[in-house]
């Protein structure tokens, strides 16, 4: 009889020790998930170095030929997770039209680490002068524009999580024309 009593009593023991020591692993997890574990948005700044090339003329036909040069950082906050993305293609608009499109060459960017890379952009100048905005956007002193980034890839945690993931991307770009200086400020987020 006694040595049923020790063997439950000792059952009981070993139930409650695994009992506690799984709510403490549970409570690590829960904690490690919501705060290093958490995917952080990455940040993506696309800075317009400078103008490289301005031709604008009106006679006898009007043209206009831009050339930007482009500094794409990507940087990635989380401590634990990788992103790899593949290549990709950014888009430039003006006033809802397609004026140039960048390619963006697939790349890793570590944990904790920053990936940068230098572009130029050939803008379309036909498409720009068709606008029936364009005057008026002139006579203001600055072209507005906004360019699109939406860069797939796989996120990697602890080498050992891999899932899929997009890295979204939108910069509004103010070019100046008279003194050829251009101002960007972009916003950008992860999707899983």
């Amino acid at each position: 009889m006694e040595t049923d009593k020790r063997s439950r009593r000792g059952l009981k023991i070993c139930c409650g020790a695994t009992a506690i020591f799984l709510v403490i692993v549970i409570i690590i997890l829960t904690t490690l998930s919501l705060t290093i574990l958490k995917p952080k948005q990455p940040i993506i700044d696309a800075k317009p170095v400078g103008v490289q090339n301005i031709q604008f003329s009106l006679f006898p036909s009007a043209t206009l030929n831009v050339t930007l040069n482009m500094l794409i950082t990507i940087e990635n906050r989380n401590r634990i997770g990788s992103f790899k993305y593949k290549n990709a293609t950014a888009y430039v608009q003006y006033r809802d039209s397609i004026v140039a499109e960048v390619p963006i060459q697939a790349d890793f960017v570590p944990a904790r680490g920053k990936v940068n890379m230098t572009t130029s952009v050939d803008l379309m100048g036909e498409t720009i002068l068709s606008n029936p905005n364009f005057m008026s956007d002139v006579a203001s002193g600055s072209l507005n524009m906004t360019s699109i980034a939406s860069l797939h890839g796989r996120v990697s945690v602890l080498n050992f999580l891999k899932f899929h993931a997009t890295a979204l991307s939108t910069c509004d770009i103010s070019c100046f024309i008279l003194t050829k200086t251009i101002d960007s400020k972009c916003k950008s987020k992860m999707k899983f």
